[in-house]
This record gives structure tokens, C-alpha cells and sequence, in this order.
């Protein structure tokens, strides 16, 4: 087992237990978060952990952020402090698939390690603006009809949410940047993990309103559409 392996493995458990102490994640979400990062890490390296990282501290915070103020909101979204297997399957399962690919498929490394970056973009942006959105947010709007609406609902957004989840895009394109070089890939990122984002709040608008789908699947579906948008913006 070589060195940098060796280094993961021990800084992955570490983390895992941290986040299960921590009271960040059930017992199965914190077995399931391993499982995520192993995927990620054996395709896209130290920079996919530190993209997952980046992801989960930020989303940690987050939620956390201005708890007492959020709790006095009417909310359809939930990002609840401890998450579970499910949760994390939702905002992560994509990225790991992709992390998956990446070692299996070496040929097509570079591709599936940007894809990683957009699904992280994506799940980044998705929690950072609803979260923060519903507490720096000075009006809010229906993403369907843009008509004023019920701030904390599925599918309402406002202008500071929407800059504060492209700016959670831009630290997992930058991270990603570091790691592999700067150059289209870097813009092709926060493209898709806004377009991921807008289309959270699409489905929020709709088909969660209407209970066709819950917010994991919601998570999980707008994590792919980012990657769709990537791969896309690459081929162009």
C-alpha cells in the first residue's frame, strides 16, 4: 500500500469519526461517507477529497449558520444538521459515480475528475444559497413565475441566495483549479454548478411542491444535471 494511500486512509477515519462524534452524521451516514469519499478519492486524488471536504465543512457551517433565526421560518427545505446514509447518497452518490469512472475508465480521467467537480459545484451551491438565502435574502421570488413568495419554500429563491451558491461553485472550481490546472474547465464548473442549483429550485417549484419527489431525490437529480451541463459544455 503506498504512502499517500496509507495518508488518506488514516485521515479519512479520522473524519469519519470526527463527523459521527460531532453529531454530523448518523452511524450509517457516516459509513456511507466513507464509502463516497473512497469513490472520489480513487479517481480524482487528494483535490476530489479536498473538494469533498470543502463541500461538507461548507455545508456544515452553513446549516449551522444563524440556527435560532432559520428555526422561526416556515421552511419546505431541510438540510438537516445530522445527516443520514440517504442525505449523503443524494449529495454525493453522483460525484462518487464519477470518481468511480475515473479510475475505471483512465483514458477518460481528466473528464470524469472535472464531472466530479461539477456534481460537488453543484451540491455545494444547492445548500450554501438555500441556507444562507433564507437568512441574507432581501426578497424573495417563485423561480417559475417570479412572483414575490414565502421565503424557505421549494422553489423560491432570492438575487443574494443565487450569488452566495455561485460563489460555493467558484471554491469547488478553484480548488479543482489547483489541483489540475486553470483553464475552461475552471468556468465550465460554475456554469454547471449553477445551472444544477437553478434546477433544484425548478424541481422544488413543481414536483416537490407537489410531493412527486422528495428533496433527496431533488438533490440527487440536480447534482446529474450539473454533470449533464459539464459534459455538454465540454463537447461544445
Amino acid at each position: 500500500m503506498s504512502t499517500p494511500v496509507i495518508i488518506f486512509l488514516i485521515l479519512l477515519f479520522a473524519a469519519m469519526f470526527a463527523s459521527y462524534k460531532a453529531n454530523k452524521l448518523t452511524p450509517a451516514g457516516t459509513l456511507t461517507g466513507g464509502v463516497v469519499a473512497l469513490a472520489i478519492f480513487a479517481g480524482a486524488g487528494f483535490t476530489g477529497i479536498g473538494m469533498l471536504a470543502a463541500f461538507f465543512v461548507l455545508s456544515v457551517l452553513a446549516t449551522s449558520h444563524k440556527k435560532a433565526e432559520k428555526r422561526k421560518i416556515a421552511t419546505d427545505k431541510h438540510h438537516p444538521e445530522k445527516r443520514n446514509a440517504g442525505q449523503v447518497l443524494a449529495n454525493g452518490g453522483i460525484a462518487a459515480i464519477m470518481g468511480l469512472l475515473a479510475y475505471q475508465i483512465p483514458s477518460q480521467t481528466i473528464l470524469f475528475t472535472v464531472l466530479t467537480a461539477a456534481a460537488l459545484a453543484s451540491a455545494t451551491a444547492d445548500t450554501l444559497s438555500s441556507e444562507l438565502g433564507m437568512v441574507y435574502g432581501r426578497r424573495f421570488y417563485n423561480i417559475i413565475n417570479f412572483k414575490p413568495d414565502e421565503k424557505g419554500r421549494d422553489g423560491v429563491i432570492s438575487l443574494e441566495g443565487t450569488l452566495i451558491g455561485i460563489a460555493g461553485s467558484v471554491v469547488i472550481a478553484v480548488i479543482y483549479a489547483i489541483g489540475f490546472g486553470w483553464g475552461n474547465t475552471f468556468f465550465y464548473i460554475i456554469i454547471a454548478g449553477t445551472m444544477g442549483n437553478i434546477t433544484d429550485s425548478i424541481l422544488g417549484a413543481t414536483l416537490e411542491r407537489k410531493a412527486y419527489l422528495n428533496n433527496d431525490a431533488v438533490n440527487f437529480l440536480n447534482t446529474a444535471l450539473s454533470v449533464l451541463t459539464c459534459w455538454l459544455l465540454i463537447l461544445i
